[in-house]
């Protein structure tokens, strides 16, 4: 327990917070430009199955990478390790709830498969910190 109470919450808590206005910006930007004829054609086509699929599983494992990639460049001080990317999960986990419950956006809604793709993400971008 002491341990848990160490972890840099106030930073995880806050890169997570960044990692969704990021995420929340993006979505913003593309639904304004589905306005457009072009972009609204390249949208609906890559919604639709199998391409549709595939981004909704590869979304999520792309806010957990951005997650860690802003971590490392703006968090500089926060050092990453095996329990920090599980407490950097947890953050993302309650920010996107949060987010979803405040913001019902189309590409990023939290689901299981959503609580996966953050997991997989995390822990893909910060291989280099599995061992310590």
């Amino acid at each position: 327990m002491r341990r848990l109470k160490l972890l840099p919450w106030r930073s995880l808590l806050t890169l997570a917070s960044l990692t969704m206005l990021v995420v929340f910006l993006a979505e913003l930007l593309f639904l304004t430009s589905m306005e457009l004829p072009v972009i609204q054609r390249a949208a609906s086509m890559l919604l639709r199955p199998p391409l549709g699929i595939l981004l909704s599983l590869a979304t999520p494992v792309g806010v957990g990478a951005l997650s860690v990639y802003l971590g490392e460049r703006w968090f500089p001080r926060l050092i990453f390790n095996k329990s920090v990317l599980w407490a950097l999960v947890l953050c993302l986990i309650v920010t996107s709830l949060l987010k979803s419950q405040i913001f019902a956006t189309m590409l990023t809604q939290f689901s299981q498969i959503s609580l996966i793709g953050m997991v997989l993400g995390v822990f893909w971008k910060g291989r280099p910190y599995w061992r310590y």
